[in-house]
């Protein structure tokens, strides 16, 4: 289950949750054992230049080498890209967590 945050500059009109649901599917059409994407964001009161940071967290897996990196970086900047109107900086990180994270619900 990747984790997801969004932080973003106030000033950029922003529907988290439609841009959680389009992260979450561009990343399933990627790599259909990710499955549901915990989602959260946070818009900055205080910030300089509007920006948007897109940072999804997984865990390691045989499949999720540097080439699906590169290309899943594209695909969640163009996913924000087209979700969110206006002239904002657009940055995307990927992190790989090791076998000693674990979630439980």
């Amino acid at each position: 289950m990747p984790h997801l945050e969004v932080k973003y500059s106030a000033d950029i009109e922003l529907d988290a949750k439609s841009l959680f649901d389009q992260i979450e599917s561009t990343i399933n059409e990627l790599d259909s054992s990710a499955g549901a994407c915990k989602s959260r964001a946070y818009p900055a009161k205080s910030y300089k230049h509007s920006h948007v940071m897109i940072e999804v967290w997984f865990l390691s897996k045989p499949h999720r080498n540097h080439e699906f990196s590169k290309i899943l970086l594209k695909a969640l900047t163009n996913c924000v890209k087209k979700q969110i109107v206006g002239h904002f900086y657009v940055s995307v990180q990927l992190y790989y967590r090791d076998a000693n994270y674990v979630t439980i619900e």
